[in-house]
């Protein structure tokens, strides 16, 4: 089972994510890649946990993918 990533706790470095970024939140395009740094503060949100990528991309995650 895929988790979603709404809980900051299922979310930690390096794990292979799919997130969305701010520009695709229209189409829900998914752009994968590796977790570098976690930007959400809180324990849960409901559009997903903000993350940056090793590449430097910024969005909330859709799918884990580990």
């Amino acid at each position: 089972m895929l988790k979603d990533g709404r809980l900051r706790k299922d979310i930690s470095r390096g794990i292979r994510v799919k997130i969305v970024l701010k520009k695709d939140q229209g189409s829900g395009s998914l752009t994968e890649g590796r977790v570098k740094e976690i930007l959400t503060g809180s324990a849960s949100h409901p559009h997903g946990i903000k993350v940056r990528l090793t590449d430097g991309r910024v969005g909330r995650v859709h799918e884990i993918c580990d």
